[in-house]
């Protein structure tokens, strides 16, 4: 048996003592998790990898919740009152977005005034999924309706890598910190190439966030922290990664846990400004050791 089967057997048997059969147990959402299900602190420990039930909506990370006990554990629902709508921020979104009332087609001119002959249509990509529609009219009888702001862009990473002893390494495949065998601390960088400072480029950045992946099988499973750096390479250089500002514990995560942190304003303006580049972790020793994946940046423009 192994020693996280034996921890589990022990966890469903405390589970199962403190309460009666078929009923739920309470427990708290460390992190989601990048395959849907949570991590949860019951009774002392930490369960890795629950499912959740479809009732389990809005999850949060240090929601309470019930926890049906048994061979594999599962999320029933939040505990509390449900989360309510920020109504003004929808409200905000709404205004933003231009909306088309109807959409019909034939063979003669439409009936009805205020009709422009559109002679060729354009279109591109706007990112984020997104795709932009100008038409070349004939003539125009109407001015055209300014096109919304753009509010944010989504920057992923070009490439990552990790660094020990002055020099890439090989023998890790993603973004890691810290040293678990006693070779060598190691540290991780996300490259963006000049991505983040183009799309900041003539707006006001309002805020910039960046989200994590924990690796499973990377140190302890419990939390913990990211030590973050910025650093400006636009590539991952072939000597040592140097580190600028930082570090910065912005985030933290179990085994498998996924979350989003707010860079700082000084952070976010020398990204913005192209004087910083890019994001890097590091640590000392194997108390904080972990791998990460992710890295993708959100930015908002005000």
């Amino acid at each position: 048996m192994t020693e996280a089967s034996r921890q589990l057997g022990e966890d469903l048997a405390r589970a199962a003592s403190s309460t009666a059969a078929g009923g739920t147990v309470s427990a708290q959402v460390i992190d989601l998790t990048d395959n849907g299900t949570v991590n949860v602190m019951m009774g002392g420990s930490l369960l890795l990898d629950v499912p959740c039930a479809d009732s389990y909506r809005n999850r949060k990370r240090d929601d309470w919740v019930a926890v049906r006990p048994g061979a594999r554990p599962v999320v029933m629902w939040r505990l509390g009152p449900d989360p309510v709508e920020d109504s003004a921020e929808m409200r905000d979104v709404v205004k933003d977005v231009q909306t088309v009332r109807a959409v019909t087609w034939g063979t003669s001119a439409p009936s009805g005034s205020g009709w422009q002959e559109a002679v060729t249509p354009w279109v591109r990509q706007a990112g984020d999924g997104q795709v932009e529609i100008y038409y070349q009219v004939a003539s125009t009888s109407a001015p055209s309706p300014a096109a919304p702001a753009a509010k944010g862009s989504r920057i992923t990473a070009t490439s990552s890598g990790v660094w020990r002893g002055g020099r890439p390494d090989a023998y890790a495949d993603y973004p890691t910190q810290g040293d678990w065998t006693g070779r060598g601390d190691r540290r991780g960088g996300w490259f963006y190439g000049t991505k983040i400072a183009d799309a900041c480029a003539g707006k006001t950045v309002a805020r910039m966030t960046v989200q994590y992946t924990r690796r499973r099988g990377s140190g302890v499973n419990a939390r913990r922290p990211m030590h973050l750096y910025l650093h400006d390479y636009t590539s991952a250089p072939s000597g040592q990664l140097s580190l600028n500002e930082g570090p910065e514990e912005l985030l933290s995560l179990s085994a498998g846990g996924t979350g989003t942190a707010t860079l700082p304003a000084s952070w976010r303006d020398k990204l913005a400004a192209g004087t910083r580049r890019g994001l890097a972790i590091y640590a000392h020793g194997s108390r904080d050791y972990a791998a990460f994946s992710g890295g993708t940046v959100t930015i908002t423009f005000s």
